[in-house]
């Protein structure tokens, strides 16, 4: 008997003190919903203002890069106020959210010392605009090229010619040496052929001039160039170098390499492939002969 009314005093002290934190229970439950609440209306609340800045600038005529970099910039900093604003709702005061960030700064620091790195690497590609969204760039350190499609806060992303998409650290980017192929409104063709060393080289000087004034890309008002480039082994490397819009280079190198290959072939112009010719002297030295008898 003794035995049950002590384990009845014990469950009830355990009722008691469970119902003495079911308020504390249900304020922080309320707290949760509310702090998921303010982020459900905080995140429609930025993705609005992220689309009224964009449309503001696109109407400005702002550079698609800059836009995108910027409402990133601003997406990442309401985000993280709108995180703050949250902890305070659950009691931790602002003084402590500071102490918390300063005292913990320098392993913050290294632990994103790439991120911060590319965040600068993304600031200095907005101020000296080595390319901008649309442009088609080379990244020689890795060897990475593509149409630059988007410029976020610490990427920088390509869509290349077969439709993938590279994503490439905006501190690599600024790091590294770049070729931007389409900043310029024209680029210079060069196309080098060989040639026999008992074809007519005038005549097939000849024929490369006049492939390059009749192709409709070629920028007539621009100089133009056919010259012998190099006396090779196996034959005359003849070049011809013109100017064509930028978007116009490689359908008009494709073409140009086709009809002068066709061009050739009609005008019996010899293109030499790579050989080895190897002369075969009469008579063996006598120890070859003594070792190739014994064999």
């Amino acid at each position: 008997m003794t035995g049950i009314l002590a384990s009845s005093i014990k469950l009830e002290k355990i009722w008691n003190r469970f119902s003495a934190q079911i308020p504390a229970v249900e304020a922080f439950a309320w707290k949760v919903i509310l702090a998921i609440i303010i982020y459900f209306i905080a995140s429609k609340v930025i993705v609005k203002i992220c689309a009224i800045i964009k449309a503001a600038m696109n109407k400005a005529g702002a550079d698609t890069g800059v836009i995108q970099f910027l409402t990133s910039f601003v997406k990442t900093a309401l985000y993280f106020l709108v995180i703050v604003s949250i902890a305070v709702r659950f009691g931790i005061k602002e003084s402590s959210i500071a102490a918390l960030l300063a005292s913990g700064g320098v392993a913050i620091g290294l632990a994103l010392q790439g991120g911060l790195s590319n965040l600068a690497g993304g600031v200095i590609i907005m101020l000296l605009r080595p390319f901008t969204v649309g442009d088609y760039i080379i990244e020689n350190t890795n060897s990475q090229e593509g149409t630059v499609v988007k410029i976020d806060l610490f990427y920088t992303t390509l869509s290349t010619v077969d439709n993938r998409r590279i994503t490439i650290p905006n501190g690599n980017i600024t790091n590294s040496s770049i070729v931007n192929v389409t900043s310029q409104d024209k680029r210079k063709l060069e196309i080098k052929v060989m040639i026999g060393y008992q074809s007519d080289l005038k005549k097939a000087k000849g024929i490369l001039e006049t492939l390059l004034h009749a192709d409709p890309a070629i920028m007539s008002e621009q100089e133009m160039l056919v010259f012998v480039d190099e006396l090779a082994d196996d034959g005359v490397i003849l070049g011809l170098r013109a100017w064509v819009k930028t978007e116009d280079y490689w359908p008009a190198k494709w073409r140009l390499n086709e009809e002068i290959k066709l061009t050739f072939d009609e005008e019996n112009i010899d293109i030499p492939y790579p050989q080895l010719d190897v002369h075969i002297k009469s008579g063996l030295p006598e120890a070859f002969g003594r070792e190739e008898r014994s064999l």
